[in-house]
């Protein structure tokens, strides 16, 4: 049995985006439900989720182990997976990653750009590595079974956070430097270490993590793929595309700037271009798996290493979060 898994994905739900991801064959997504939220609205963020898995029974349901996946597939419907892109529901209680567990998390970031109570994030100047709370959060959720997340790491805290867990980590949604010199993408060492540990990288296709942006070129992308498979392993890859479908541009001012700052931060825009950077038109929405699918073989993957890219590889990995 093949599966097919966008492992992230930030959209405005509706409807109409559950169907699209039926009609691209997703067995399961990993939606983020945080960026800077707490744990008392991180609670109320559920409660909009309820809704969603109520009125849309028919298409998606809330998914906790592998096993989601595989019960996904066989009733033709999509496994959404909860995960937080920045550690603030925890505030600063190692008890509360039990209870966000509870509630459905599986997948947690260490940090969303800035330095938090846990590690330093990309932004930052200096890269302290993995605090002490960090130390025994990773060690927490290790027990508990969430995800170690650092898509939004500093270099230092990733290795931090891949040697201190003992079960592999996660960089869910980002790229290679060497193809494309993103804050947030990640450098050949760091992805042969990651690898290496048995951890998975989520390619991305966020505008701003791509080589000529939304110009950037299917065969450009397939190519950088191949690049970075015989650095990481072609098992240890997978797709985190980091679709902001619908999402008004108040939306990426509210994860940029959060309510840490007054002053206007532009992340990886520009005061020009504030706003979420156009899909490239090969990947407008996870329809696009099927260009994927044929770009990887043109490239010269075979079936066994694309279905892996396109879903196995995160299924065999989501085997091992529990």
């Amino acid at each position: 049995m093949d599966f097919k898994i966008d492992n992230l994905q930030y959209c405005n739900w509706s409807r109409e985006i559950f169907q699209i991801n039926r009609e691209a064959g997703l067995d399961a997504v990993h939606v983020t439900i945080v960026y800077h939220e707490d744990f008392d609205e991180f609670q109320n963020v559920i409660k909009l989720w309820n809704k969603h898995f109520e009125e849309n029974s028919d298409l998606i349901f809330l998914g906790k182990d592998f096993k989601d996946i595989e019960k996904a597939k066989l009733e033709n419907k999509t496994a959404i997976f909860f995960g937080f892109q920045n550690c603030s529901p925890i505030e600063d209680d190692i008890n509360l990653i039990q209870k966000v567990h509870e509630k459905g998390c599986r997948f947690m970031q260490l940090t969303y750009n800035n330095q938090s109570l846990l590690a330093t994030g990309c932004y930052e100047k200096n890269d302290s590595g993995v605090t002490n709370f960090g130390r025994e959060a990773i060690k927490e959720m290790n027990r508990v079974g969430i995800v170690i997340d650092m898509s939004h790491s500093a270099e230092q805290s990733t290795l931090d956070a891949i040697d201190i867990s003992e079960k592999p980590i996660a960089i869910t949604h980002a790229n290679p430097t060497f193809w494309h010199t993103a804050k947030r993408n990640k450098s050949n060492d760091l992805l042969k270490t990651l690898g290496e540990s048995g951890g998975m990288l989520g390619l991305s296709l966020y505008a701003h993590h791509l080589k000529d942006g939304t110009n950037c070129t299917l065969e450009s992308f397939c190519e950088m793929t191949a690049k970075t498979a015989e650095i990481i392993g072609t098992k240890n890859i997978g797709i985190g595309s980091d679709l902001c479908l619908n999402q008004p541009d108040s939306i990426v001012e509210w994860m940029r700037n959060g309510t840490w700052t007054r002053a206007k931060n532009y992340g990886e825009g520009s005061k020009d271009k504030p706003g979420f950077p156009k899909q490239p038109e090969w990947f407008i929405d996870a329809r696009g798996f099927k260009d994927l699918e044929l770009g990887l073989k043109k490239i010269g993957f075979n079936s066994e290493e694309i279905n892996g890219i396109l879903g196995n590889n995160w299924y065999n990995f989501y085997k091992g979060i529990n």
